[in-house]
């Protein structure tokens, strides 16, 4: 028995005297990009009013304001559409259902 536990304790000796050498971090570092942001964009239409518009991006649209939304939609009318919003894809895809299901005209979501 006194062998047997001689063999273990200078087994573990050895391994805590053995040096540790860390694998090489750079091999380790996938090239990760982050994912991109899409565009929430209004087209201009015949039959929204510019009160519905703004009543949906309003309701809709995290942190807008009416002052905002009456701007994006006088973009919309002057310009044929205005980006009411960008960022992550499943917000982008909430928001662009939201607003459809409203009646607004959407164009596809588009890569920021």
């Amino acid at each position: 028995m006194n062998i047997s536990l001689k063999m273990v304790g200078a087994d573990v000796a050895h391994a805590m005297a053995a040096p540790v050498i860390a694998p090489d971090r750079v091999s380790q570092v996938t090239n990760r990009s982050p994912y991109p942001n899409y565009k929430v964009i209004v087209l201009n239409d015949d039959f929204n009013t510019f009160p519905h518009v703004v009543e949906c991006l309003v309701k809709y649209i995290p942190g807008m304001n009416s002052d905002y939304a009456w701007e994006l939609a006088h973009q919309i009318d002057s310009e044929g559409q205005a980006i009411v919003w960008v960022g992550p894809q499943e917000q982008a895809e909430l928001y662009h259902m939201q607003l459809g299901g409203e009646g607004l005209t959407m164009a596809p979501l588009e890569v920021a």
